[in-house]
């Protein structure tokens, strides 16, 4: 039900059929571990936005201008890896035993 993603540093859902389609105690197995991930999110966060920071700083310094674009680079992408844990953060389906899954944002 869950995939580590490499990239996120987080396991993430990989539903195979509708979310209707599975057993509410199924339904809400899914919950409980996606509160488990969802729960380290905030942490793997400030552990990217040290790097930036780390990045940052050394941006700050450098006088080489091929160097100056890598750091470039892996800061945006950092920022891009926020991004999308921010993203799956706040994705919460809800669990009813007859309604269709709703996306919430909190």
């Amino acid at each position: 039900m869950f995939q580590h993603d490499d990239r996120l540093g987080i396991s993430i859902p990989v539903l195979t059929r509708e979310w209707t389609e599975y057993p509410l105690e199924k339904q809400q197995q899914i919950m409980h571990k996606w509160e488990a991930v969802r729960g380290i999110i905030p942490d793997r966060i400030q552990q990217l936005e040290k790097c930036i920071n780390e990045k940052q700083a050394a941006l700050n310094n450098e006088e080489n201008f091929i160097v100056s674009c890598r750091l470039n680079t892996e800061i945006s992408e950092l920022a891009s890896i926020i991004n999308d844990l921010w993203l799956w953060f706040r994705t919460v389906p809800d669990v009813h035993p007859s309604d269709p899954i709703e996306k919430r944002h909190s």
